[in-house]
């Protein structure tokens, strides 16, 4: 596959890691190429080899890491046979790469001046005055405004999404004519994703630069890439042409990530793949997808496919000759994977009765009414307040029994500071929250701990929130010990088997740690942990952000479920409008503190009536070629939620600003049967 005249050509590449004594392949036989101008993706799961595969090219592999065998070679120099000294030369001047996390990849104590600087001196003797008017130009190019006054800042005091930006400035300023781009776009909002997607197009054609792109967002890679490349335990099994892609792809694994996209079936699971990926220490000696795959023959675990052009510029690893018609087919009756029936575990809550499931006439479970949370800008020696940064700023919404409410917005809008301050974990500045009628606002102590019995919260990032120093079991019973006296010590381990038999892992997990389990595991023992005091309304926070399609689909299905056969009510945080299509019955668009469009889950998808909901909702990247619709670009950056702006907040940003809109804030007003929006001129049905 590899050409002789590419940019950029990996030919058999082999990486492994030491552990011990045992020498550990992660990368193992990977062969590749790019031409300038070109964006090749690589896609798959976490843990496939993607990122070790950027990092063994840039000769950034950790100390641990081993390069077996193989050939990389740029504009002709093989560079695994440079000295480092030189390899230095062409990392981040015509080599550069974007790191998956700005955050942990700037340095906190430097400026971002001094990080760009640094480029600049390195590669092209840049200094001074000169320097600076370099630097200047590059975040003015990358989009950030004011740049003279952000050289001067620390990575701190900017938004994940500049964050991204300088460093894609810091990049640029080799001036490289290979881009490695690693997951640039994971866990942002869709508008400064497409933003960030947008800048890296704009460059590519103006510059003829060529992008290594690494992610695992199959609508990330139908926006930008030419070709895509499948990994799968450290191994291509599918390559092709972007349109060949899309319309049929070949490889079982391919056609699964496929299946497991979310989409508006509200009334069907998402399609999972069985068991995990093989580990580096036990890979199978056939071809390392047979335990997962629907189409498996005996051939397929006795020998590694060769690669085969199943049509012109398509390749794949694979026995069978003739593409499966679709995921779902191929399992026989009774042998794909379900997840497992909770009907029979005790005590677990019992379903609430069908007539109380949101159907019309049904009290809601929670009535939130004029919340708000403001905290005090504090300065001086005797830290006087100076200010508010006012993060949520008067919202009132309603969720019903056994029904999901989407809290959806860019980051910094407010909606985790929502869901903290139903908990009361963060306290309301004023405003109500009921929930079942009785008022959680002002509550302490034994009233408060009771109330917090009926709601729990499933956070963002589950090893930061499971305490690493237990074990699975003591992490599920310790709610029980606080909230649930009605079951005795000698019983808990058997609720807390049935619950992990609830959310799919087996009842030997709770020895085990935190830290021996996948994110999707881990995800679902906090759920599991929620389960355990028996709420009534669970809160989840970006719970599928980071996890990759398979898991998500997981994560998804198990949700579901719980809330068919337990009848729980969700308030699901999220900026990702796949999974709000698949699983809400309502959303609330939030922006700046305040709700400004609330509805029935298809109103506000398909007929936004405000124009935030519009531009939201246009730039999500879809999984298709034919995906439609004319982006809407929103200028500038949200403003600070300490200094929101006059009248609508809004009204700097939006395309239909009008003078009543700079000098009020508008009123939520009905422009339909259960949707309201806040816009004093919403868009036409």
């Amino acid at each position: 596959m590899p050409a002789d005249n590419a940019l950029l050509s990996v030919i058999d590449l082999r990486l492994a890691f030491r552990a011990g004594k045992a020498t550990l392949t992660a990368v193992d036989g990977v062969s590749f190429a790019i031409d300038r101008g070109e964006t090749f993706a690589l896609l798959g799961e976490s843990g496939c080899g993607k990122s070790v595969t950027a990092q063994g090219i840039l000769r950034l592999l950790p100390p641990a890491g081993r390069v077996l065998g193989g050939a990389v070679t740029f504009a002709g120099e093989p560079l695994l046979a440079l000295p480092e000294t030189a390899m230095r030369n062409w990392r981040g001047g015509r080599l550069a790469m974007i790191f998956q996390e700005p955050a942990t990849s700037l340095n906190p104590v430097l400026t971002v001046g001094r990080q760009i600087g640094e480029t600049l001196e390195r590669h092209h003797g840049l200094t001074g005055e000169a320097a600076r008017q370099r630097m200047s130009e590059l975040l003015r190019q990358v989009g950030i405004a004011d740049p003279e006054r952000r050289l001067g800042e620390y990575p701190f005091q900017l938004s994940g999404g500049m964050k991204q930006r300088v460093m894609i400035a810091i990049t640029l300023a080799g001036e490289p004519e290979l881009l490695i781009a690693d997951e640039p776009t994971t866990a942002l909002d869709v508008t400064v994703q497409a933003q960030i997607l947008d800048l890296l197009s704009g460059l590519q054609a103006a510059r003829g630069m060529a992008i290594l792109l690494i992610t695992h967002d199959l609508g990330v890679v139908a926006r930008m890439a030419q070709r895509i490349g499948v990994m799968y335990a450290g191994e291509l099994v599918e390559v092709a042409g972007r349109q060949a892609f899309f319309a049929q792809p070949r490889h079982p694994y391919t056609q699964a990530l496929f299946a497991a996209l979310p989409d508006g079936r509200q009334n069907g699971q998402l399609a999972t793949l069985p068991g995990q990926a093989p580990s580096l220490a036990a890979m199978p000696p056939g071809c390392r997808f047979a335990d997962r795959c629907a189409a498996v023959m005996p051939l397929c675990r006795e020998q590694s496919p060769d690669w085969r052009e199943a049509a012109a510029g398509h390749w794949l690893r694979c026995h069978l000759k003739a593409p499966l018609p679709s995921w779902e087919r191929g399992w026989g009756e009774g042998e794909r994977p379900l997840p497992p029936s909770s009907a029979d575990l005790h005590p677990l809550p019992q379903p609430l009765s069908h007539q109380g499931r949101g159907e019309s006439g049904s009290p809601p479970l929670l009535e939130v009414a004029a919340l708000k949370v403001h905290f005090p800008i504090r300065q001086g020696i005797l830290r006087r307040a100076v200010g508010q940064v006012r993060a949520v700023d008067g919202v009132s919404l309603a969720i019903l029994p056994g029904r999901t409410l989407a809290l959806v917005g860019e980051s910094g809008c407010g909606k985790t500071t929502v869901g903290k301050a139903l908990l009361q974990l963060i306290p309301p500045t004023a405003g109500s929250v009921r929930l079942a009628g009785d008022e959680l606002v002002g509550l302490a102590g034994r009233q408060l701990r009771a109330a917090r019995r009926q709601m729990q919260m499933v956070f963002q990032d589950p090893f930061a929130s499971l305490d690493p120093r237990q074990r699975v079991g003591e992490i599920i019973s310790e709610g029980m010990s606080a909230l649930r006296r009605d079951v005795a010590a000698v019983d808990r381990q058997a609720v807390i088997a049935a619950l992990l038999r609830q959310v799919g892992l087996p009842v030997e997990a709770a020895e085990r740690f935190p830290h021996e389990f996948s994110g999707g595991q881990r995800q679902r023992i906090a759920i599991a942990r929620a389960l355990a005091v028996q709420p009534q309304l669970l809160i989840c926070d970006e719970p599928t952000s980071a996890l990759d399609l398979s898991v998500q689909a997981q994560i998804l299905n198990l949700l579901k479920q719980l809330q068919d056969e337990l009848g729980i009510a969700y308030l699901f945080i999220t900026h990702n409008f796949a999974v709000v299509r698949y699983l809400a019955h309502e959303v609330a668009v939030m922006y700046l503190g305040r709700i400004v469009e609330q509805g029935a889950a298809a109103d506000v998808l398909q007929r936004p009536r405000h124009p935030y909901t519009q531009a939201l909702l246009s730039a999500v990247p879809e999984p298709r070629l034919d995906h439609g619709g004319q982006r809407i670009r929103l200028p500038g950056e949200t403003p600070s939620p300490a200094k929101p702006p006059g009248g609508c907040h809004f009204h700097p940003r939006c395309p239909r600003a009008a003078a009543k809109c700079r000098e009020e804030y508008p009123e939520a007003t009905a422009v339909a049967a259960r949707h309201r929006v806040a816009c004093h001129y919403p868009l036409e049905n």
